[in-house]
């Protein structure tokens, strides 16, 4: 993903949940029960959602540190798809570039939906990793946080060519879901914002996927 990295910290603003639940219950109009769930629900999201990424960011260093690290550092700008792809593509076969293209091309559509309506529609601002210990820090992206671009297009390449080749389908997703955890694990995402970009990612990935077939089989 194209998130530009920053050594500085966000500001720590209010969650982005509780000023939904704030914004709604001072909502004029009669309050419904549907109202206050609504409310509870996403006051109780956000608790949870912190309450996990503390409970990540509170861990001890231990010698995990410095690989996930690099793994969350390779994975900017999605250079480890790129490579797999170019791979599919030199070695395999007419199957393997199909893949490859297929990949590619789930990266550049969950790239525009994830960096334009949805990051912009949240605003959501990173998190304060005043508590991640600092052997795992990377650089924090300027961007906002929801959702993860990362696991976004992690997730929209897995499923894209797994499509394509099924076999590929558990080592593509397992390396997605790495991906996905430094997200968390190095402090620069909350894990909602991991879990709804994997989950916008692998339904931009699969719909990539359902095109690219319905193209080969009308040319």
């Amino acid at each position: 993903m194209t998130e530009t990295p920053d050594a500085g910290q966000h500001p720590v603003n209010p969650p982005r949940e509780e000023l939904l639940a704030e914004r709604l219950a001072a909502k004029p109009g009669p309050t419904g029960p549907a109202r206050t769930s609504v409310v509870r629900a996403l006051s109780a999201l956000s608790r949870l959602d912190r309450a996990c990424y503390q409970a990540v960011a509170r861990l001890p260093a231990s010698k995990l540190d410095p690989p996930l690290r690099r793994v969350a550092n390779f994975a900017d700008f999605s250079k480890p798809w790129f490579i797999v792809a170019a791979m599919l593509a030199l070695f395999g076969g007419s199957r393997g570039r199909r893949a490859a293209m297929t990949g590619i091309a789930a990266i550049g559509a969950t790239s525009f939906a994830v960096n334009q309506p949805m990051k912009l529609v949240s605003a959501r601002t990173r998190p304060d990793r005043t508590n991640v210990p600092r052997e795992r820090w990377v650089d924090m992206p300027e961007s906002t946080s929801f959702p993860s671009g990362h696991s976004a297009s992690a997730a929209a390449f897995a499923s894209a060519v797994g499509d394509v080749i099924p076999a590929a389908r558990i080592p593509l997703r397992a390396a997605a879901s790495l991906v996905a955890f430094t997200r968390v694990y190095t402090g620069v995402h909350y894990p909602s914002d991991v879990v709804v970009g994997a989950t916008a990612g692998a339904l931009l990935g699969r719909l990539t996927a359902l095109a690219a077939r319905r193209i080969r089989r009308a040319s």
